[in-house]
């Protein structure tokens, strides 16, 4: 069982998520995950820096911790020739301590581009498309590629590292799961249902399988909940709203209604670990080996410090329930 530390991009500033990532190293965490995203979901949160510059720095600054993104869309906003060189760049910048992380993008980050945002079944094609250049342009030499929304013309990346890094796709149902098997070389989700996991090693998905734990730690159980109520509310929304919706504003107005008994029925919120082994345990159940803990409470060095102590060991010895 990996576990891994979630860099919240859209609540904190570049320099806070560098300054994270080196006490998360130290903490024993195995990886790192971070969105990339052009706005916040709220705009209370008040942050979305360009992740790439971020992940470059946090390379430097530690030694030992594995990067991912968490996860990037390589079709609207950008090229996926710009998401391989990235990729790239960041896997020999890491010695090959990258995972990137690939989906169909949310209309919240991707409409700003004045593209417009297609529907589902277009997205997957479009997402079809973009792994495929990827994975020529990772294998070297010049590449081209024509598709029906997506052409590569001559390109090559110059600076490869020995080994690809790995890619893991996005998935909420059977389509996104086939591509992840066919196309990338692990899984992606936010939702504990066994069914994803299942459509993937369906396809013939055989590899590492990340999902997102939400978790709020605080010294109370209301403490958390009321942070969570006022940064990370739209998480509760599910997948069919939070890639629909424009602008963080839109996600205010959604979640209006959502109160702190919805927060608690989700999120393993205040310091009693085992509601936070009990709220991972859906995830493992799932079939999932790689945890994200997505710490929505109001202090990260007091997350850190209840893992490293408390949390670390018991996290890892989860096992499926018989």
């Amino acid at each position: 069982m990996q576990i891994g530390y979630k860099l919240a991009l859209e609540g904190f500033g570049p320099q806070e998520l560098v300054r994270q990532a080196v006490p998360a190293e130290q903490a024993g965490f195995d990886f790192v995950e971070i969105s990339d995203h052009f706005h916040p979901w709220l705009d209370n949160q008040g942050h979305s820096a360009f992740v790439w510059s971020i992940l470059g720095t946090i390379a430097a600054r530690t030694e030992r911790i594995g990067l991912a993104t968490g996860v990037t869309c390589p079709t609207v906003r950008y090229h996926p020739a710009i998401i391989a060189q990235a990729a790239a760049t960041v896997a020999l910048l890491s010695d090959n301590r990258f995972t990137l992380g690939i989906g169909a993008g949310e209309r919240l980050n991707e409409h700003i581009v004045g593209r417009g945002f297609p529907a589902v079944r277009v997205r997957h094609h479009m997402l079809r498309e973009a792994l495929e250049i990827i994975g020529l342009l990772f294998s070297g030499g010049y590449q081209s590629y024509e598709g029906t929304y997506l052409q590569l013309e001559d390109a090559r990346l110059f600076d490869l590292p020995d080994t690809p890094p790995v890619i893991a796709v996005a998935a909420s149902g059977p389509r996104s799961a086939s591509i992840a098997a066919e196309l990338g070389d692990g899984l992606f989700a936010t939702e504990p249902k066994p069914e994803i996991v299942g459509d993937y090693r369906a396809a013939g998905g055989n590899g590492p399988r990340y999902a997102e734990v939400p978790v709020a730690w605080a010294p109370d159980e209301h403490q958390a909940a009321q942070e969570v109520l006022s940064t990370t509310r739209w998480a509760v929304t599910g997948w069919k709203v939070m890639s629909e919706l424009p602008n963080p504003v839109n996600f205010a107005a959604a979640t209006t209604t959502v109160r702190e008994e919805d927060i608690l029925a989700q999120f393993a919120c205040g310091p009693d670990p085992a509601r936070h082994l009990a709220v991972a345990q859906q995830f493992v159940d799932a079939g999932f080996d790689h945890l994200v803990t997505q710490n929505a409470g109001p202090d990260p060095d007091g997350f850190i410090d209840f893992f490293a102590q408390t949390l670390a060991e018991p996290l890892r010895a989860l096992t499926p329930s018989s």
